[in-house]
């Protein structure tokens, strides 16, 4: 075959693809390879027709012989990008991008049309396989060629908006090469915005501060860029409430973050970061009611703050509101999710901080928890101070071996420790080793004076080891004073005082003002709400018995403060006002219906309303519960009597008298029965009955 029909063949070859004649065409390119195996345009067609018939691996075959041949023509590369854009072509992106790359460098000192084309298209393939560096690498090429061919601003404008919408997912990967390009691009898009202020420039912005937000090392931008729009847009909140969070997220407390803080509340008094900033200001002062109050409002307005759950445990624990402090530690790591990162970080916090807090509540499922929740911190066997927290949780849990384990570890490998010696002595104090508790709470104070707690103990240790003790003004209630003093929330620190002032110094008037704090401090402590009350009734000063009594009943729920009930009760019955006596002494029993003292008073309040069958009834309840009640059964014969049951009243008083022969009521009881016994037998003839 010479030139000349090669030539032809070629053409009759192009001819039959125009008219969709592929088999046609493959025949024609066939006879030029047999004469020429090395013919460019013949593979190319070959592969062309191929593609057309549905023979994708030919087709491919022929295009990258085309491509050996000739690798900087166009036509063979085409045609691959053509075959691999097919829907039916499966696995062949990495390839396609390969192509897109090479068609890339041949158009680019040629057809600047067709390279925009094809970058858009490489673009939308990275995307697709969340490839965002190079998304945002292609995507760069586009703008610098636009910008080399003069391209007006509002078009480049809209350029940098596209890649921000393309790699605005890019910043889960935290890949910093991106993130570099995707906030290069959001100061582009800023910089060549039309009309600023507006309102897409102002949403731009907020987008802008809210992705700087998510790269912790870009904390300089983010400061900048919310300055920055604060100077643009003065009556937006929105800066100022992410400069918050990013404070409040880091931890950062210094003058600036208190400004920021004071700024927005000023500019929005309801704003939730604001209001958690203010709070977190509280909790740094110790005030830490106020700390409570401001931190629980600021997160009913946000929920993107998971670190001010964390301040309002350490404020709650403060204050001795454990469970609460437990509660808002759940809620801390529920918000923080499975997090990387500066997060994990505060996780390890909350975890740390509610294990604390369940050691504070001191029972053996609370222990459990805690130790649970120590598992849970990363690198919580290198912390000496975790490891002490373990080792109260286990001693709460009665597991003493391993507690003086690690206390024994501990005392070994961090002899400084405070938490190590205060340990030692949590253990000595729990076997009532009294002398050595003493030596390690000492040890402990001298390593760190300023804990409440390891003073309260000292004081309690030296209230129980001996008499001596007890009584020495500069042993047990010096501690107890040190204790208060370093922390005004201890409420059993003021109890013990009370105890000392009641028991030790006789001054009752002290001891009620110490009893009255400590329940004040916490409504649960029965112990001191029952001396506070009376102590006021021994001083003659009842307004503040009742006032207190009335206090916790107008807050209880049914069936709880029994002791309230039962003391407001007796007041009642004492002062001559039965049926608010029978009320409060009914409400007393709903707490605890086996206290047969408190039927024994129920009935009395009965019996002086004049209610005598309930009376009855309650002094036979009292009489059931406990049989050694005389009083009860005597009551209950007296009422038989009254109600001219004498047969059943004899039978009482004789069952009283067989326990207690000498019981001068019970014998006076039963005479009167039988003397009516006797008249009602006169009255009905009945003479020698």
């Amino acid at each position: 075959m010479s030139n000349k029909e090669v030539k032809a063949a070629l053409k009759s070859a192009r001819d039959a693809i125009r008219n969709k004649e592929y088999k046609e065409a493959l025949k024609h390119c066939k006879a030029v390879l047999k004469q020429e195996k090395n013919n460019y345009n013949a593979w190319v067609f070959i592969g062309l027709a191929a593609a057309e018939l549905e023979q994708p691996d030919q087709a491919k075959g022929a295009y990258k012989k085309a491509i050996e041949l000739e690798p900087n023509q166009l036509l063979a590369w085409q045609g691959l990008a053509n075959l691999y854009e097919k829907p039916n072509q499966i696995d062949v992106k990495g390839d396609l991008a390969d192509v897109y790359q090479k068609l890339l460098e041949l158009y680019e000192s040629g057809d600047r049309q067709k390279w925009c084309d094809v970058c858009n298209k490489l673009v939308e393939l990275y995307h697709q396989e969340k490839k965002y560096l190079e998304v945002a690498e292609t995507w760069q090429k586009l703008i610098r060629m636009k910008q080399e061919e003069g391209a007006e601003k509002a078009e480049l404008h809209q350029l940098w908006k596209k890649m921000i919408q393309l790699l605005k997912d890019s910043t889960r990967n935290q890949d910093n090469k991106t993130g570099q390009l995707l906030l290069t691009a959001f100061e582009h898009a800023l910089n060549s915005a039309d009309v600023v202020p507006g309102e897409d420039h102002q949403n731009l912005y907020k987008d802008f501060i809210q992705c700087l937000s998510k790269f912790p090392h870009e904390v300089a931008r983010l400061e900048k860029a919310c300055h920055d729009m604060m100077a643009l847009y003065p009556t937006m909140s929105y800066p100022l409430e992410v400069l918050c969070l990013h404070f409040i997220h880091s931890g950062t407390f210094s003058e600036k973050a208190l400004q920021c803080f004071s700024r927005l509340l000023e500019m929005d008094a309801s704003s939730g970061p604001g209001i958690i900033g203010f709070g977190i200001k509280c909790l740094k002062e110790k005030k830490f009611k106020e700390a409570v109050k401001s931190l629980t409002e600021g997160l009913q307005k946000t929920n993107q703050c998971p670190e001010a759950w964390h301040y309002l445990a350490e404020a709650q624990m403060k204050i001795h509101k454990h469970r609460n402090a437990v509660l808002s530690c759940n809620q801390a790591l529920e918000a923080l999710g499975t997090p990387e990162g500066p997060n994990l970080r505060w996780k390890n916090l909350a975890l740390q901080l509610k294990a604390e807090t369940l050691i504070k509540i001191a029972d053996a499922d609370a222990a459990e928890e805690a130790i649970k929740a120590l598992e849970q911190i990363v690198d919580a066997s290198s912390d000496p101070v975790v490891s002490a927290l373990r080792g109260q949780a286990y001693l709460n849990k009665g597991l003493m071996d391993q507690a003086s384990k690690i206390s024994q570890e501990l005392l070994l490998s961090h002899p400084d420790l405070a938490e190590a010696h205060a340990l030692e002595g949590f253990i000595h104090y729990s076997q009532k080793n009294y002398e050595q508790a003493e030596k390690s709470f000492l040890r402990a104070i001298e390593k760190k004076a300023g804990t409440a707690e390891y003073h309260q103990y000292l004081g309690l240790t030296y209230w129980f080891m001996s008499e001596e003790t007890k009584k020495d003004k500069g042993k047990a209630l010096t501690q107890f004073l040190k204790a208060a003093k370093l922390d005004s929330y201890l409420g059993s620190a003021f109890c013990y005082l009370g105890n000392y002032y009641r028991d030790i110094a006789g001054d009752k008037s002290r001891a009620r003002g110490c009893y009255k704090k400590a329940f004040e401090l916490d409504e649960m402590d029965e112990e001191s709400g029952t001396a506070a009350v009376n102590l006021s009734v021994e001083l003659g000063d009842m307004d503040t018995a009742l006032s207190i009594l009335n206090e916790v009943t107008g807050k209880a729920r049914p069936g709880t403060a029994k002791w309230a009930w039962l003391h407001r009760g007796l007041y009642y019955l004492r002062t001559g006002q039965p049926s608010q006596a029978v009320s409060d002494l009914q409400a007393a029993l709903r707490a605890d219906p086996k206290d047969s003292n408190c039927w024994e008073s129920l009935g009395e309040a009965y019996l002086n309303r004049g209610s005598y069958s309930t009376a009855l009834k309650s002094f036979r309840k009292a009489s059931e519960l406990n049989p050694g009640l005389v009083y009860s059964i005597y009551r209950a014969a007296a009422l038989e009597q009254i109600l001219g049951k004498y047969e059943n009243a004899i039978a009482t008083y004789q069952q009283i008298l067989k326990k207690t022969e000498n019981y001068v009521p019970a014998l006076k009881g039963l005479g009167e029965c039988y003397l009516m016994l006797a008249r009602s037998a006169l009255d009905n003839y009945l003479d020698r009955k």
